[in-house]
């Protein structure tokens, strides 16, 4: 038996913008083998929608956590979320 695809909405909130952020998460997703997209957000935050197995989706968690070298991660927000928000809104960044 396969394990069943789960899809994850993560909001970051610090010092995420204009750090490389998107790019840093969205590099660490293709090596996960994840799918989805990053967006920056009006109020600051970067969100991301991710799709894949929960051990990898749980790895990109802990890289969104930590962040680029240049980002201050303050806050950062997990759920789990239906395949409808991997088209819901594409980000700029996709994986």
């Amino acid at each position: 038996m396969s394990e069943a695809r789960l899809v994850f909405r993560i909001t970051v909130r610090g010092r995420v913008q204009g750090v490389g952020f998107r790019a840093f998460v969205a590099r660490e997703a293709r090596r996960l083998a994840l799918a989805g997209w990053a967006r920056n957000c009006d109020d600051g935050a970067v969100e991301i929608v991710a799709a894949g197995l929960r051990d990898a989706l749980d790895a990109l968690v802990e890289t969104a956590r930590r962040g680029p070298p240049l980002a201050r991660v303050d806050d950062l927000r997990q759920e789990e979320t239906s395949e409808a928000a991997l088209v819901e809104r594409r980000g700029d960044v996709e994986f």
